[in-house]
């Protein structure tokens, strides 16, 4: 009898036990379902607004196509005879240091799912990129030489990182992400000794 009892314990718990599973496993089976469901909402929920809000956007989709125009810039000097290398060296650190900007700020846009505005450096008044040249001024630069060449780009130029840095502060000011504003503390710092040497190199002109 005492064996038959233990026989009917070990029966029933594993029907207990089999009735835990079934029981268990459209809940482990809801929890997996639902689990996949909440971390596919948290990019939409709080990645988005909580990785960057929308003046880390405006920022970078602004500063694409500024720092675009500022590679332009230099390029027209580096590819001029006889440039001053002082005027070459400076050209040649604003390409270095916002190539790889340019590339960091592409790839945020991207990870964000915003539309980028590089390509056009959409001239004109309205669109808050303070410092971009004109068409008709870069022409200007392109058709000049020596000092003529040498005055426009660094007169251009500064006014360029003016623009810039206003911008750079207003994301300092209003921005989220912490990379982006860290990189818009750089711009403010990196662009104000370069408008300084500007300055000085325009005085010796």
């Amino acid at each position: 009898m005492k064996r038959f009892t233990t026989a009917s314990a070990t029966v029933a718990a594993a029907i207990v036990l089999a009735g835990c599973g079934s029981g268990t496993a459209p809940g482990t089976s809801g929890a997996a379902t639902s689990a996949p469901a909440a971390s596919a909402r948290t990019p939409a929920t709080s990645s988005a607004p909580a990785g960057h809000n929308s003046a880390d956007t405006m920022f970078v989709q602004m500063m694409l196509p500024h720092h675009e125009q500022a590679l332009e810039m230099s390029g027209i000097m580096l590819a001029k005879q006889d440039l001053d290398p002082q005027i070459k060296q400076l050209a040649e650190d604003i390409t270095a240091a916002q190539g790889p900007e340019i590339e960091k700020m592409e790839g945020w846009l991207q990870g964000w799912g915003e539309a980028g505005t590089s390509g056009g450096h959409q001239m004109g008044g309205g669109h808050g990129m303070d410092g971009l040249v004109s068409t008709e001024d870069l022409d200007k630069l392109r058709a000049a030489q020596g000092s003529e060449a040498a005055r426009l780009y660094l007169t251009h130029m500064t006014a360029h990182h003016e623009g810039a840095i206003k911008m750079a502060r207003e994301e300092v000011s209003n921005g989220s992400n912490p990379e982006v504003v860290a990189l818009a503390k750089e711009v403010v710092a990196d662009q104000q000794a370069e408008i300084r040497k500007m300055k000085e190199l325009l005085a010796g002109l």
